[in-house]
């Protein structure tokens, strides 16, 4: 019997997460899923049943992604990509489709899953992940998510990707090698109440602009980047010189909380001329140890708060 318009939207959420970890954008990710279910609604009379319908969906999903990998550039963090930069550094700026972005828990954690699949569906969506797996070629990536994240046999990914199985392997092996020297140690796939409560402490001292407490709460070689700002900067010192230079316009920000790319998160509101916040960035910290080693604060408000469900404006 074949599968239903229903059934077919029942996996949306899990080709949200596939789709975002191969192409690292929440936009390229919604018109690949698109793409996706669209195709396999005008397929379902070939779907045979030999695999599952999720299986079936995530074949497609990958070809699709790596038709449209075929035809755009790579994404990046400006820390995998720019030189290092230092106050009064030309700020740069590249298109956002230059830049990985991040994406919302809520597309693709649902409160019914089993919660050891919820840290693992987390850890697979961090920036860091994310970043350095859009370093391998395209088809290495695809390699790579089907046998770490679904758990395919290198059989299975070579019959869908058109691949042998001796070029599946060599694909793997050198995929893993990258991603070694790519990816920073992970950072765990939930907070301890103790990160979580520095967390919120970071967010509190941002809201009273304690530039003094925010640096204290950095690791000492930490990095701040604002996409699509090219300009990074490493090192709490350096950051602190920047909050009180460059980025003294965030004195007087609100924060709302919410989840992105699988860590608690802030909506960032500046001061409006006008009256209330405006939408400034969306921030995305990332804790190791007892301390944050990174800030990521995407600019592309336009884009991304919508996805958030975060407000277009604060009130006073």
């Amino acid at each position: 019997m074949a599968a239903s318009g229903t059934e077919l939207e029942a996996h949306r959420s899990a080709l949200t997460g596939h789709c975002y970890r191969m192409m690292g954008s929440v936009v390229d990710a919604e018109d690949a899923v698109q793409e996706t279910l669209v195709r396999a609604w005008k397929a379902l009379d070939g779907f045979d049943g030999r695999s599952s319908l999720g299986t079936w969906l995530y074949r497609i999903a990958t070809n699709v992604c790596l038709d449209h990998l075929a035809q755009r550039k790579r994404r990046h963090l400006p820390v995998l990509f720019a030189p290092q930069g230092f106050i009064g550094a030309d700020l740069g700026q590249l298109p956002h489709e230059h830049w990985i972005e991040p994406l919302p828990d809520a597309s693709v954690v649902l409160e019914s899953v089993d919660p050891a699949e919820i840290a693992e569906l987390r850890q697979s969506i961090r920036l860091a992940f994310v970043a350095a797996l859009q370093e391998l070629p395209a088809r290495q990536r695809a390699v790579l998510l089907l046998v770490e994240v679904l758990g395919w046999s290198a059989a299975e990914i070579a019959d869908s990707l058109e691949m042998s199985v001796a070029a599946v392997n060599s694909a793997l092996q050198r995929a893993r090698a990258t991603l070694v020297a790519k990816a920073p140690t992970p950072a765990p796939s939930e907070l301890t109440a103790e990160q979580a409560a520095l967390v919120e402490r970071y967010a509190e001292a941002f809201e009273r602009y304690d530039v003094d407490q925010l640096a204290a709460l950095l690791h000492e070689d930490a990095t701040l980047s604002m996409p699509p700002l090219s300009l990074w900067l490493r090192g709490a010192a350096t950051i602190r010189e920047w909050q009180l230079g460059p980025g003294s316009g965030c004195r007087g920000s609100r924060l709302l909380p919410t989840r992105a790319s699988g860590v608690l998160a802030f909506g960032q509101y500046r001061p409006d001329p006008d009256g209330g916040h405006a939408p400034w960035a969306l921030i995305v910290p990332e804790v190791v140890g007892d301390r944050i080693a990174s800030v990521t604060s995407f600019l592309d408000t336009k884009t991304l708060f919508p996805r958030f469900n975060l407000p277009s404006h604060l009130s006073p």
